[in-house]
């Protein structure tokens, strides 16, 4: 299995870290689902799957099964930078609802049922109602994945979406600064390169 440097979450919204699941962090693109294991270890990163879970489905996955969903999830990306990427910069309208439709058609195949559970030591509740996702097969690994981009394109306000200003970056985000300001996806990747090209042509001008 190739080794993968960890997986980056600049986006400050999980739909958006989603898109940013392929980027070239340096050098070389890199993507974090390309397979069945890079899937895993994303939602793993993320926090979408509980361990448990996922042990589960990867014991019933028959050979290949979760590479399969891998290239679901990267359709489904691919899908959702589009619908994003047009959108961007500007409040949605009720008109680009009839653009989510393949969105709803993954989220109508969840399975939810909520439980009794006792409450947390210490707490002043004795009892707790918790929702609960039944892990049916591998393709339902994609669903926590789309109740994100859900949330996402529900509570955001896509004038503060923004691609990063870095001429080979991909990675976009939320800018949530206070006068909104933000231009980079991170200053320790694109924001000190630009500052270094910056010197660099400070230096050459004055060499002139």
């Amino acid at each position: 299995m190739r080794r993968r440097p960890p997986a980056i979450f600049v986006g400050d919204a999980l739909g958006l870290d989603f898109l940013n699941s392929i980027a070239t962090p340096v050098d070389v693109v890199v993507d974090w689902i390309e397979d069945g294991e890079g899937l895993a270890s994303w939602l793993d990163q993320a926090k979408l799957v509980p361990a448990d879970a996922f042990a589960g489905i990867r014991a019933q996955a028959l050979p290949g099964e979760l590479d399969k969903v891998a290239d679901q999830a990267r359709l489904l990306r691919e899908w959702f930078r589009d619908f994003v990427r047009s959108h961007k910069g500007r409040p949605l309208t009720a008109r680009d609802f009839t653009q989510l439709e393949p969105l709803n058609r993954l989220l109508e195949r969840d399975e939810f049922f909520s439980r009794i559970v006792p409450g947390p030591a210490g707490g002043y509740r004795l009892l707790e109602l918790e929702m609960i996702r039944r892990w049916r097969t591998p393709e339902s690994l994609l669903l926590p994945i789309g109740e994100a981009l859900a949330q996402f394109v529900c509570t955001e306000d896509f004038s503060n979406v923004k691609a990063c200003e870095g001429p080979i970056c991909t990675l976009m985000f939320a800018d949530h600064t206070r006068g909104r300001g933000r231009r980079w996806c991170s200053m320790a990747l694109c924001g000190n390169r630009a500052k270094q090209a910056a010197h660099r042509l400070r230096l050459e001008g004055r060499r002139h």
